[in-house]
């Protein structure tokens, strides 16, 4: 969790003062936590108190859960008393020193939130927020949604998009496919949910099933908030029922009584792969398939689904309809033949043929992009990547390359990063900013240094814990944090409608992901969003790659250069 100023100062006022960490046990916390190079980056010799300012920044409210030795250094002068109370309390091992007191006590396993983080904390004289976050209850494995509130109207090309599913959902066997294609930020969850309620609300008292299938876990949240919202605002007279089946849940037979079944593939195929009956009963009772980020569906998992479903179901199967903002990015020769070539998209008129993008953004559906390409001089040599399989291809190895090497070297270039930096430093305070950085490691680094410049950041990263991570995007979305870090987590399903900021410090080759990136800034006014968003791009010199940059060639997106 972020620390405000008043604790972070009375934070380094007891670990200097009253618990004398040295310079040395400093400098090697630093090295632990990936910051031994941040007087470089600052240009700057630190003092302890500095470098426990930067440490503070990086690490938060988890400083004491992820370091025995820290713990154990604080613990060492806790009053004699006090090491025995609670050596005699929770430890059964023999031993009468103090020292294997002190070193058993520090060594306790750590639970966030939990009865011996809260008393190490409050024995320590630290404020409470380091004990940490307790884990929440798990969310139920399903829930019965009421009627209650009434979402916004549809708008005019929105209620197009759904009138033309609901048509195509009515029809059989292969006509019973689509793709709706809306940029992102353009409301597909929402144009979509709403077709498949009204279509299917007759059909769920049959026990028949819609099946909701997502890349992860954030994007589930969002479409069972979404399905909420509209099925409570019509005036049905029962109630829905929406099972989650991702991250650890499971589903009873028991449970099973028709309705939404929202789940990840990695999830479906597992179940699929096991043939067990609780998935036998799903794809026998089902309604209608949705995919959302279908520019995904021709992987293998999506492949052994549709073979599973066809076993039991028939060729004619359910209807199966894609959601996506990129069919266009990639090579869609499968994904045409799985979706029969029926792409719905809005009719905007003649206008907007050309350039539909220009209809959202005049409308306020979507954000105006302004690019901002900052050259960092950074150069990198030939890299040797043939693929005679085509561009595509070479894209994702190059993205691979990069991944397992190279954006290492970029994340330690110390002039680099002074670039970022300086560059971060200069958004004014208040506007919201993500920031998609070269690794896990640099996001850490950066946002150590933009909170000891004042910048209140934190970083979000595939490990940080649920609670934190829901708390993190709260407080960005009330303004209340100026900067996310991460390295590849927010690249969907993440809504926070008044990023005014993207910042790509990473290279990114692959068209689909850097949209994806791009996406998360480009909600308009009419939305909930910005009027504006300001892409900024560090540039590096690839000899012979430069031109696979993905923001090369989204020339045609922006509405202004700078």
């Amino acid at each position: 969790m972020q620390l405000n100023e008043a604790i972070t100062i009375h934070t380094i006022e007891l670990l200097t003062t009253k618990y004398e960490l040295p310079k040395q046990f400093i400098d090697k916390l630093l090295d632990e936590n990936g910051l031994n190079n941040c007087e470089l980056t600052i240009n700057k010799q630190l003092t302890n108190k500095e470098k426990l300012k930067l440490l503070l920044g990086a690490l938060g409210s988890q400083l004491f859960s992820t370091s025995v030795e820290l713990r154990k250094r604080v613990i060492a002068n806790w009053p004699i008393d006090e090491i025995n109370k609670h050596f005699d309390i929770r430890s059964s091992t023999s031993g009468n020193t103090l020292q294997h007191k002190i070193r058993i006590l520090s060594e306790l396993k750590w639970h966030n939130g939990k009865s011996w983080a809260n008393t190490f904390v409050k024995t320590s004289g630290l404020n409470l927020v380091f004990a940490g976050l307790a884990n929440d209850q798990r969310k139920p494995r399903f829930e019965d949604i009421e009627p209650i509130i009434k979402p916004p109207e549809l708008n005019e090309f929105q209620l197009e998009l759904k009138n033309a599913l609901i048509k195509t959902l009515n029809e059989k066997g292969d006509k019973a496919k689509c793709m709706i294609s809306l940029p992102t930020g353009g409301g597909k969850t929402r144009t979509a949910v709403e077709a498949f309620v009204e279509w299917l609300q007759p059909r769920f008292a049959e026990g028949k099933y819609l099946i909701w299938l997502a890349q992860s876990e954030e994007l589930c949240e969002q479409a069972i908030a979404s399905i909420s919202q509209v099925w409570s605002s019509k005036e049905f007279s029962e109630s829905l029922r929406v099972y989650r089946f991702f991250g650890s849940n499971t589903i009873d037979l028991d449970d099973l009584c028709g309705g939404v079944l929202v789940c990840t593939i990695n999830k479906l195929y597992n179940s699929v792969n096991s043939d067990d009956e609780f998935i036998n009963e799903i794809i026998t009772n089902c309604g209608a398939l949705i995919i959302d980020e279908a520019h995904r569906a021709t992987s293998p998992m999506y492949e052994s689904l549709y073979l599973f479903s066809k076993k039991i179901k028939g060729e004619d199967m359910f209807p199966v309809c894609g959601l996506t903002a990129t069919p266009g990015r990639i090579d869609t020769s499968n994904l045409s033949r799985l979706f029969q070539y029926n792409l719905i998209t809005p009719n905007l008129g003649s206008k907007y043929e050309e350039n539909p993008l220009e209809y959202f953004r005049e409308n306020n559906f979507l954000a105006k992009p302004i690019h901002k390409e900052i050259q960092t001089k950074f150069s990198i040599g030939k890299i040797n990547i043939e693929d005679s399989n085509g561009q595509e291809s070479i894209i994702n190895n190059l993205e691979l390359h990069f991944k397992k090497t190279l954006n290492k070297d970029l994340a330690k270039d110390v002039l680099r990063n002074i670039l970022i930096i300086e560059t971060l430093r200069n958004i004014p305070r208040g506007q919201q900013t993500l920031v998609y950085a070269c690794t896990v490691e640099h996001a850490v680094y950066l946002s150590s240094i933009m909170n000891f410049y004042g910048k209140t950041s934190v970083v979000v990263s595939s490990d940080t814990r649920k609670p934190l991570r829901r708390k993190y995007i709260d407080q960005f979305k009330k303004g209340e944090i100026d900067f996310i870090f991460n390295y590849g987590v927010l690249t969907t399903g993440f809504d926070a409608p008044k990023t005014e900021n993207i910042v790509i410090c990473r290279p990114t080759f692959s068209d689909v992901l850097y949209e994806q990136i791009v996406g998360r800034g480009l909600r308009g006014v009419k939305f909930g969003g910005t009027e504006f968003c300001t892409i900024i791009d560090f540039c590096d010199n690839y000899q012979r790659f430069g031109d696979q940059q993905a923001y090369n060639r989204f020339k045609h997106f922006w509405v202004k250069e700078c």
